[in-house]
């Protein structure tokens, strides 16, 4: 792996090489609210990987990029959108709506009316958002071919129904988005998340035929197969600390919804953020799904949740 820095705009971007693939890391490594950013240079066209926060302080090698893919849509993936108003985005079809217009990216958070207007001016502000209704969709398999390399999206849903790995063949990168693997664990908060896709996902994500995997957060780089798979396999144990978090709240005393929402899953007891009530939510009622489903809890005739 060869690492240098470029100084963009009076920063310092660490970035790393992998042939025709560049990574920009974003601040403290891309950890939210800013994300790693990927650039694949061709012969015939440059494409750029999402566009986070870093991507506004990378300058010419990011603004003369010749279309977006984006691996999902989230409002740090899109921070760089503004500077790239010609060129195509390219969104998985089930993210599409997402990526087209602010209504669209609400319903796919499924965000609550009353926060939504605080919300959008928040974005505005740290994210440069603006939506792209000209966004182009895309399945799964689709292949970009940029000129003696080519991007292949491979559909990979849970953290949002279009989230996408994209594959740099010959040179073997994977992007692998917002499976992190951080210590926070899977995020499937979302109203168009799946926690059930999430877990295939997981399974699948190792056989993806890669020599280098990049993370949008945290992590940023995997060089050493065996290394990632170590990684992969503690952030997809998280989902079984997650059920055991909650066999442990119920075995204390039976619970609604939403007392167990008031304990926490995902965040600290006490964090607030405009979605971290809808995220718990729809988190915790996805795992109560699958509990119930294999007997390990019972709802009472109160709504009340109970070890079964």
């Amino acid at each position: 792996m060869n690492i240098n820095v470029t100084e963009a705009q009076h920063r310092t971007i660490p970035r790393a090489d992998f042939g025709r693939v560049t990574v920009f890391f974003g601040d403290k490594n891309g950890k939210y609210p800013d994300a790693n950013q990927v650039i694949v240079r061709g012969t015939d066209a440059q494409a750029a990987f999402d566009t986070p926060i870093v991507a506004n302080y990378i300058g010419e090698q990011f603004e003369t990029s010749d279309l977006v893919i984006l691996g999902h849509v989230h409002e740090d993936h899109m921070a760089g959108l503004h500077l790239l108003p010609k060129a195509p985005v390219h969104v998985h079809v089930a993210d599409l709506p997402a990526a087209q217009s602010w209504p669209g990216l609400v319903a796919a958070y499924g965000s609550d009316d009353s926060y939504v207007d605080a919300m959008l001016q928040s974005f505005q502000r740290k994210f440069f958002y603006a939506p792209r209704p000209d966004a182009i969709g895309y399945a799964d398999g689709a292949v970009w071919e940029l000129g003696e390399t080519r991007v292949r999206a491979i559909h990979a849903p849970g953290h949002t129904a279009g989230h996408s790995v994209l594959l740099v063949e010959p040179e073997g990168v994977a992007f692998i988005g917002d499976i992190d693997l951080s210590g926070f664990g899977p995020y499937y908060g979302d109203a168009s998340s799946s926690l059930a896709d999430f877990r295939e996902t997981l399974k699948r994500v190792a056989n993806i035929p890669a020599k280098v995997w990049i993370t949008s957060h945290h992590r940023g780089v995997y060089t050493d197969r065996e290394h990632f798979l170590r990684d992969l396999a503690a952030y997809t144990k998280v989902l079984d600390t997650r059920e055991q978090r909650l066999l442990e709240l119920l075995r204390a005393s039976p619970k609604t919804l939403e007392q167990l929402v008031e304990c926490r899953l995902l965040y600290p007891p006490g964090h607030q953020d405009y979605w971290v009530v809808d995220a718990e939510t729809r988190s915790i009622s996805r795992h109560l799904e699958e509990m119930l489903a294999d007997g390990s809890v019972q709802i009472d005739e109160n709504g009340a949740y109970r070890p079964g």
